[in-house]
C-alpha cells in the first residue's frame, strides 16, 4: 500500500516524458519519409526525361521516315518509267512499295517508344491472321492483281468488257482495277473476279471487223444494193481493202432481205466508222430508190 502510494506521484511526470517524446517520434518518422518521397519524385522525373526523349525521337522519326517514303517512292516510280514498265504494274508496284514502307514506319516508332517489336510482331501477325480471315476476298483480289500483272491479259489504255461492265483501263491497282466507262463513269472492279472472270480486250489487237446488218424490201434487185453498198465503203478511206470488205444476202427475214456487210479497220477507228458508215448508206440507199422495209400486217376479209 505504501509503494503504491509512492508511485503515484510519479504517474503526471511519466505522461510528461511521454509527450515530450512524441515529437521527436514524429520528426524521426518524417525524416524517414521525406528521402521515399525524394526519391519517387527522383523516378517520376527521370521517367517523365526518359518518355520524353521517347516521344520526341517517335516524332522526329515518323516526319523523316516519312520524307524518305516520298523519295523512295519517287525514286521507285522514276526507276520504272526509265525502264518503260506498263502504267498498270508501275501503279501497282508503287502501291506495294509505299504500304510496305509505311509498315516498316510504324514498326520504328513502336520500338522507339520502347514497346517490345518481337511482342508487337507477335500480336501484329496474331491480328494480321485474324483481319485476313474476315478479309478473305481482299487477299484473293491481291493475289488477282498478281496473276493478272503476270499473264497481263491487258493493259492501261486497253478498252476492256469484264463482270458485266465496259471500259478503258486506267489504273491496275493492288485490290481493283480501275476503268472509265464511255460516259466518263468510274468503275471500280475487283482483281479476283477479273483474274477469274471473262475478258473481252477490244484494244488487243491492232485490227477489228465491224458487222452491219441492213434490211431492204423484197423485190429488190440485190446487185444493185451490193453496188451501192460498195461504193459507199470505197469512199471511206479508214476502211482497209486487205482484208477487203465482204457483201452477201445474209437471211430471208419475214418483212426484209438482210444484207451482210463486213469490213475490217483499226481499232482506233471502229466507232467513228460504224457510226459514219451507217450515216452513209442510209443516205446511199435512199439516193439509189432503195427502200427499207418497216414491220407491215397484211389482213384479208373473209
Amino acid at each position: 500500500m505504501i509503494h503504491l502510494l509512492l508511485s503515484v506521484p510519479a504517474l503526471p511526470e511519466a505522461i510528461a516524458a511521454a509527450d515530450a517524446a512524441a515529437p521527436a517520434a514524429t520528426a524521426v518518422e518524417t525524416a524517414a519519409a521525406k528521402p521515399d518521397t525524394q526519391l519517387l519524385l527522383q523516378q517520376l522525373l527521370d521517367w517523365g526525361i526518359d518518355m520524353g526523349g521517347r516521344i520526341l525521337g517517335a516524332i522526329i522519326i515518323f516526319f523523316v521516315g516519312k520524307l524518305l517514303i516520298a523519295l523512295v517512292n519517287k525514286l521507285v516510280a522514276s526507276v520504272l518509267h526509265r525502264r518503260k514498265v506498263d502504267a498498270g504494274v508501275q501503279s501497282f508496284m508503287k502501291s506495294l512499295v509505299n504500304i510496305l514502307l509505311t509498315i516498316l514506319l510504324i514498326v520504328a516508332i513502336v520500338g522507339k517508344l520502347g514497346i517490345e517489336t518481337t511482342s508487337f510482331a507477335a500480336l501484329l501477325a496474331s491480328a494480321g491472321v485474324a483481319v485476313g480471315m474476315a478479309l478473305s476476298g481482299n487477299l484473293q483480289n491481291f493475289a488477282g492483281g498478281l496473276i493478272l500483272l503476270l499473264l497481263r491479259p491487258y493493259r492501261t489504255g486497253d478498252f476492256i468488257e469484264c463482270q458485266g461492265v465496259m471500259g478503258t483501263v486506267r489504273e491496275i491497282q493492288i485490290f481493283h482495277t480501275m476503268l472509265h466507262s464511255p460516259d466518263n463513269k468510274v468503275l471500280f472492279v475487283p482483281n479476283g473476279a477479273l483474274s477469274s472472270g471473262n475478258i473481252i480486250n477490244y484494244s488487243r489487237d491492232p485490227l477489228r471487223r465491224i458487222d452491219w446488218t441492213f434490211g431492204v424490201e423484197y423485190g429488190t434487185d440485190f446487185a444493185k444494193v451490193k453496188a451501192v453498198a460498195a461504193e459507199v465503203l470505197a469512199k471511206d478511206a479508214r476502211i482497209l481493202t486487205d482484208p477487203e470488205p465482204f457483201i452477201a444476202l445474209t437471211a430471208l427475214s419475214s418483212s426484209s432481205v438482210d444484207v451482210l456487210v463486213r469490213v475490217w479497220v483499226k481499232s482506233d477507228d471502229y466507232w467513228d466508222v460504224s457510226f459514219d458508215t451507217n450515216r452513209a448508206i442510209y443516205e446511199a440507199f435512199n439516193a439509189a430508190g432503195i427502200a427499207f422495209p418497216f414491220p407491215q400486217l397484211t389482213v384479208h376479209k373473209a
